[in-house]
Parts: C-alpha cells; sequence; structure tokens
C-alpha cells in the first residue's frame, strides 16, 4: 500500500472536481440561459492553477513541546522523601531517647531500691550486733556482780570468822575495856553524880579512832551526868584501836559504868 505523505492525491481528486463542476456550470450558461437575464446563481467558484493543485499544502505547525517538568517533580518528590525520612528519624529518636529515659529512671529506681534493701539489711545487722553486744555486756556484767559478790561474801565470812576468832581470844573484851578506861580518865564526875551510875553510850567513830558522835542512851543519871559523859567521849578522840583490825566498828555501844 502506497503512503501519500504530502496529501497529493486528495488534493489533485479535490482539483479535477472542482474544474468539473466549474465546466458544468459554463455549460448550462452558454446553452440554456434564458432570454432575460437570469439571476446569478449564489455559487461561487475559485480557479485553481496545476501548480498550486500540485504544490503539496503547508505542513501544519508542531505543536510547542510541553515544558518538562520531570526534574522539578523529581526534586520536590526527593524532598518530600527527605522530610519524611526526617520526620521518621526525629520519631526514631524521640522513642529510642524516651526508651533510655526509662531505662535510665528504671535502672535508678532499681540501684535506689538496692540501696535501701542494703541500707536496712546493714541496719538490721548493725542493730543485732548492738544488741547482741548489750547481751554479752549484761552477761559479763551480770557475771562480774556475781563475782564481786561471792568476793564480798567471802571476806565478810572471813571477817566475821576473824572476829568470832578475835572475841573467843578475848581480844574484844579487851578492845572494849580500853575504850572504857579512857573514857572514864577524861571523864570529870560531877557533884551530882550518884554511886552505882550505869549509862549505854553510842558513839560513833572513823578509822584510826576519831570520834565523830556521842550520844547517851539508857542512863540513871540526870543532865549534867549525861553532859560530863559525851564531853569525856570526845576529850577521849582518838579511842584505842583493837588489837585486830576486824574488830573495828564505826558505831559503838559502850557501857559507861565508872568504877568507884
Amino acid at each position: 500500500m502506497l503512503r501519500d505523505k504530502h496529501n497529493v492525491i486528495p488534493v489533485t481528486l479535490a482539483g479535477i472536481l472542482h474544474a468539473g463542476i466549474l465546466a458544468a456550470m459554463i455549460f448550462v450558461f452558454d446553452f440554456s440561459q434564458p432570454a432575460h437575464p437570469a439571476v446569478p446563481l449564489a455559487i461561487k467558484g475559485t480557479l485553481v492553477s496545476e501548480d498550486q493543485i500540485r504544490r503539496p499544502p503547508p505542513p501544519e505547525p508542531e505543536p510547542e513541546p510541553e515544558p518538562d517538568n520531570s526534574e522539578q517533580l523529581r526534586k520536590e518528590a526527593e524532598e518530600l522523601k527527605r522530610q519524611e525520612d526526617a520526620r521518621k528519624e526525629r520519631q526514631r529518636i524521640s522513642r529510642l531517647k524516651k526508651q533510655q529515659e526509662q531505662e535510665t529512671a528504671e535502672k535508678k529506681r532499681r540501684e535506689e531500691a538496692e540501696l535501701e534493701r542494703r541500707r536496712q539489711e546493714a541496719e538490721r545487722q548493725r542493730l543485732e550486733d548492738v544488741e547482741r553486744q548489750r547481751e554479752e555486756n549484761e552477761r559479763m556484767r551480770r557475771e562480774a556482780e556475781e563475782v564481786e559478790r561471792q568476793r564480798l561474801r567471802d571476806r565478810e565470812i572471813a571477817e566475821e570468822q576473824a572476829r568470832i576468832d578475835a572475841m573467843n581470844s578475848g581480844a574484844l573484851a579487851r578492845y572494849v575495856y580500853a575504850i572504857q578506861q579512857r573514857i572514864q580518865r577524861n571523864w570529870v564526875e560531877p557533884p551530882s553524880a550518884m554511886a552505882g551510875l550505869e549509862c549505854v553510850v553510842n558513839v560513833r567513830q572513823l578509822p584510826g579512832g576519831e570520834v565523830v558522835g556521842a550520844t547517851i542512851g539508857r542512863c540513871n543519871g540526870d543532865d549534867a551526868v549525861k553532859r560530863s559523859i559525851e564531853a569525856a567521849v570526845f576529850k577521849a578522840s582518838p579511842l584505842p584501836e583493837p588489837e585486830d583490825p576486824t574488830l573495828f566498828e564505826r558505831n559503838l555501844r559502850i557501857t559507861f559504868k565508872p568504877e568507884q
């Protein structure tokens, strides 16, 4: 099949058709026109030369190419993708930061809980040690007190036994007699003193025989006699010491019965 790039065949056929129409019109006009002028036909023709028939029509102007926006679209798509990637990256970083903060807070909470547990454990251990030490100190104190009490009991028993032995040996009688004689030698007999005088004197003395107190108990003398006996006791200070130190007593009960 032949291709007509310049539309020669259609143009030629169109020219022939117009020429035939024009010839037919001339023939009708020459042989059949009436005596009176006819009304012009409403057909207007245009003569076309052979060159015009053969000349190809001017080519239609090619449409202007549409501007190429692919590069701009590509850049816009890349910018949108970059923004979307940046948004996703920010979200990822935000989630990661939040997760790290939660992990840090949880780690800190665990560390604080562990520290509190250790503190409570140390406090419990300290209290147990304090209680154990207190019980040990209490036990040692009781043992020391028991040892001291036993020592005092032993000493008291020994002293009492020595005292009994001294009394049995006559040392106590000699000690009391020596005090009575010292007091009587310092006594100034008042005129109101009667025969058969007998008074009980309570004497307080210090180690070494120093008299610090003297009171008259049962006595058959008057006040002058009692005052004279008290004065004699103070004048007799210091009192004689016993042969055996176990016979020493701070509080003495002496019967004053002067010899006639």
